[in-house]
C-alpha cells in the first residue's frame, strides 16, 4: 500500500465553539472513504508525552442521532472530552456498522429485534461479524509522524492491528461503559464474542 500524506489541515470550533480541533484530510487512500483525523492540542498542563488516540468507526445512528442501541455516540463524546484535555487524535473512520454499511446495519437491527445478537445477525446476512480494517488508521498516524500512541479503547483488536502495522501501543486506556436498557445485550455480546474489556454493574 502507498503511504498517505496530509492533504489539508483546517481548524474547526466544535461543541458550539467550546473546543478547537484541527480536521486533517489525506492523499493516497485508494478506498475513497474520506477518513479524517481530528487533532487536539490538549488543555491540561500535565499533558502526556504520548498522544491519546481513539479509532472511532462512523456510526450515523449513534454519533448523529443519539441511538440507544449502541454506545458509539457516548464513546465519541467521551473521546472528545478526554483527548481535548490530554492531547492527541480521534481518527474518524468511515466504517459504518463495523464495516458492513448503513443499510446492512439496519437489516441486522431487524434480526436483533427477533432475539439474535449483533454477531449472529451479521452471520445470518452472510456478512463478516467485524469487517473493519484498522491498517488505514496506522497509515494515517504514520502520515502524521506518530509512531507511538496510548489507545483509548476496550477493543483489543484495534491494538493488535495497529501493532501489526507498525504503530507502538504503549498503553490501553479503557473507555467508560455506556450501558442502557437498549444496548446491554449488544455490549454483552461484544464482551463475550470479541473480548472487549467491559465491566457491567
Amino acid at each position: 500500500m502507498d503511504q498517505l500524506t496530509v492533504k489539508r489541515r483546517v481548524v474547526i470550533p466544535v461543541r458550539a465553539g467550546d473546543v478547537m480541533a484541527e480536521f486533517i484530510s489525506f492523499n493516497g487512500d485508494e478506498s475513497g472513504k474520506e477518513h479524517i483525523a481530528i487533532a487536539f492540542e490538549g488543555t491540561s498542563e500535565s499533558k502526556h508525552a504520548t498522544p491519546l488516540v481513539r479509532l472511532h468507526s462512523e456510526c450515523l445512528t449513534g454519533d448523529v442521532f443519539g441511538s440507544g442501541r449502541c454506545d458509539c455516540g457516548e464513546q465519541l463524546d467521551e473521546a472528545i472530552d478526554r483527548i481535548n484535555e490530554e492531547g492527541g487524535y480521534i481518527l474518524y473512520l468511515r466504517q459504518e456498522g463495523r464495516g458492513i454499511g448503513l443499510y446492512a446495519k439496519l437489516e441486522a437491527y431487524a434480526l436483533q429485534d427477533q432475539g439474535y445478537d449483533t454477531y449472529e445477525a451479521n452471520e445470518m446476512l452472510h456478512l463478516p461479524d467485524d469487517g473493519r480494517d484498522f491498517s488505514i488508521a496506522a497509515r494515517m498516524l504514520q502520515a502524521l509522524e506518530v509512531d507511538k500512541v496510548r489507545l483509548l479503547t476496550n477493543n483489543p483488536d484495534k491494538a493488535e492491528q495497529l501493532t501489526h502495522n507498525g504503530i507502538e501501543v504503549s498503553e490501553l486506556v479503557p473507555t467508560a461503559v455506556h450501558v442502557n436498557q437498549h444496548n446491554r445485550q449488544y455490549l454483552e455480546a461484544k464482551a463475550r464474542r470479541k473480548q472487549h474489556t467491559l465491566k457491567f454493574d
